[in-house]
C-alpha cells in the first residue's frame, strides 16, 4: 500500500488560474468570505441532514418546494442549517424576501420592512417573507412589532434561533408559526459536507493540491460535535495555514486537525434547551438507575459552570420524588449534598453531588409519596373537603370542653405498640399506598395491620356514620 493510499485527495484537478474580481484584480468575494459561507447550499438537493424534517414527502420539503409556506420557526444548535434553509426558501419562493438580524435590527428598521411590505401587497399583490435571524434577540416589545403584519399577513415571518421558541418567542408569534427543530448534524453528514468541501473547486477547496488523512477528516467531524460551520472552518484553516511538501501538495493528518479545531466543546447554555435538557437527562439517569449515565450529566453541568445549587435543588427533588421512603437516606443525603455545596463550592462540591446522585441512582425506587398528597390535594381542589372531628380539635383553650372539643380523643402512647384504632379523618379515604420496595416495604406491612385494626373497630363501632 502506497502512502497516498492513506490520503484523501480531490478528484478534480486544480485549476491554474483562481477567479479574481474583474473591477479590483482581487479575488472573487466569495473566495474571500469563510468556505461555510461559500459552501451554503443552494437549494434542497444541496442541503445534508435534517432528513426528519426535509426528506421526500415530508411536510415542510412539500411546502418549500410548493410554495405555501406559512410562517416558520427553525430553532436548533449552531451551525445546523437554519440561515441556509431560509436561503433555500428564498430561492423557491416567489415572494419579496427581507431580512432583519435580533442582533443588529431596532424597531425603527422593523417598522421600514413591514411598511414596505404593506405597499409591496397593496399595490403589487406581492407577498413579503421576512427572515429574523437570532429572533429571541428581540425583547417582548419588538416581537410584538411583527405581530399584527403576521397575523394579517402582510409578511410571511421565518424566524431562526438557537434558543427553544415555546420560552424565549412570545407565545402569540409561536401559536401562528409552525415550529421546526433543527438538530446536530451526525458524523456522516459532516462528513459528506468536508467531501464536498474538498472536491468543490469553485465554492470549496478543490482548487488546492490537498491530501487529507481519513482519521483527519473522521476527527473533524467527530469534535465538531454537530456543528457543520465548526467543522468546515476548521478544515478550511487546516488547508490555509499548512505549508505544501516537497511535491506541491498540502498534507492535513491527524496532528494537523487536532491543531486546527479546538476541543470539543461542551453544548450547554445557561438559559436554553442545552440547560434544560442536561438536567432532564441527569434526573431521568437516576431515576432509571443508572449511575454512570447520571455521573455523565452531572460531570457536563460542572464543566459549563452550572450553579452546584440548581443541581442539588434537583437533586433534593429526586431524592424525594423518585426514591421516597423506599429509602428515606436518600432525603437526607441530598439534604447534606446540598448544604455542603453552599458552603465549599466549585470543585470541591464535585464529590458530595457526586455520592448523592450514586446514592439516589442505586436505591431503592417509590414515587408513592408524590402520588399520596397530589391524590390528597385533588380532593382538597375538587371541593371535597373534611371538617375536623371534635375529638381532634384543641381542647387547651377556656370554654372548649363545652363545645365538645377534644372529648373523646385516645393518646395513642397509652396503649399497646403506641397505637390505638381511631378516626383521625371523619371519612374513608386511601391516599398513601405503599410499596414493597427497600424500607418501605416494613412500612407496608406495618400499616395494613394499623389498617386492619381500624377496619375491625369500625365495624364494631360505626358510629359515627362515616361518608
Amino acid at each position: 500500500m502506497s502512502r497516498d493510499d492513506l490520503f484523501f485527495a480531490p478528484s478534480q484537478p486544480a485549476p491554474s488560474v483562481v477567479k479574481t474580481d474583474p473591477l479590483s484584480g482581487e479575488p472573487a468575494p466569495a473566495r474571500r468570505a469563510p468556505l461555510a459561507a461559500r459552501l451554503r447550499p443552494r437549494n434542497l438537493s444541496e442541503f445534508i441532514g435534517q432528513s426528519h424534517i426535509l426528506a421526500e414527502g415530508m411536510l415542510l420539503r412539500r411546502a418549500i418546494e410548493a410554495d405555501r409556506l406559512q410562517s416558520l420557526i427553525f430553532y436548533g444548535p449552531p451551525g445546523t442549517g437554519k440561515t441556509s434553509l431560509a436561503q433555500i426558501i428564498a430561492n423557491h419562493t416567489q415572494s419579496k424576501f427581507e431580512r432583519l438580524s435580533g442582533v443588529e435590527s431596532n424597531v425603527a428598521d422593523m417598522r421600514r420592512v413591514l411598511s414596505a411590505a404593506a405597499n409591496r401587497l397593496e399595490n403589487a399583490g406581492l407577498t413579503t417573507i421576512l427572515f429574523v435571524d437570532e429572533i429571541h434577540r428581540f425583547n417582548k416589545s419588538q416581537q410584538d412589532v411583527l405581530l399584527p403584519d403576521v397575523e394579517s399577513g402582510v409578511v410571511r415571518l421565518i424566524g431562526a434561533t438557537t434558543h427553544n421558541p415555546f420560552f424565549f418567542v412570545n407565545s402569540p408569534l409561536v401559536s401562528r408559526s409552525q415550529i421546526f427543530e433543527l438538530r446536530p448534524l451526525s458524523e456522516v453528514d459532516l462528513r459528506r459536507m468536508l467531501d464536498r468541501a474538498l472536491t468543490d473547486a469553485d465554492r470549496g477547496l478543490g482548487h488546492l493540491r490537498l491530501r487529507v488523512a481519513p482519521e483527519a477528516l473522521g476527527h473533524l467531524a467527530r469534535v465538531a460535535d454537530g456543528d457543520a460551520r465548526k467543522a468546515l472552518n476548521s478544515l478550511e484553516i487546516a488547508a490555509l495555514t499548512t505549508l505544501p511538501g516537497p511535491d506541491g501538495f498540502i498534507v492535513i493528518d491527524l496532528p494537523v486537525a487536532e491543531q486546527c479545531i479546538q476541543k470539543k466543546a461542551v453544548v450547554y447554555d445557561g438559559d436554553g434547551d442545552g440547560h434544560y435538557d442536561t438536567i432532564s437527562a441527569f434526573i431521568k439517569s437516576m431515576r432509571g438507575g443508572d449511575p454512570d449515565a447520571a455521573l455523565y450529566w452531572l460531570a457536563k453541568m460542572i464543566h459549563a459552570g452550572e450553579d452546584p445549587r440548581f443541581i442539588t435543588r434537583r437533586i433534593l427533588i429526586c431524592s424525594a420524588e423518585d426514591v421516597g421512603l423506599a429509602d428515606p437516606m436518600a432525603l437526607v443525603l441530598a439534604t447534606a449534598a446540598h448544604q455542603v455545596a453552599e458552603y465549599v463550592g466549585w470543585p470541591e462540591a464535585r464529590i458530595p453531588i457526586a455520592e448523592a446522585t450514586i446514592y439516589i441512582a442505586t436505591a431503592h425506587k417509590s414515587n408513592t409519596a408524590i402520588k399520596a398528597i397530589d391524590a390528597a390535594l385533588e380532593d382538597v381542589r375538587s371541593g371535597r373537603t373534611l371538617a375536623v372531628p371534635d375529638h381532634l380539635r384543641d381542647g387547651h383553650y377556656a370554654g372548649s370542653a363545652r363545645l365538645g372539643h377534644g372529648q373523646g380523643y385516645q393518646y395513642a402512647h397509652d396503649f399497646p405498640d403506641h397505637f390505638v384504632p381511631q378516626d383521625y379523618l371523619g371519612a374513608v379515604r386511601r391516599y398513601y399506598e405503599p410499596t414493597e420496595m427497600g424500607v418501605e416495604k416494613k412500612i407496608k406491612e406495618r400499616l395494613e395491620k394499623w389498617r386492619a385494626r381500624v377496619e375491625t373497630a369500625r365495624k364494631q363501632d360505626p358510629k359515627p356514620p362515616l361518608p
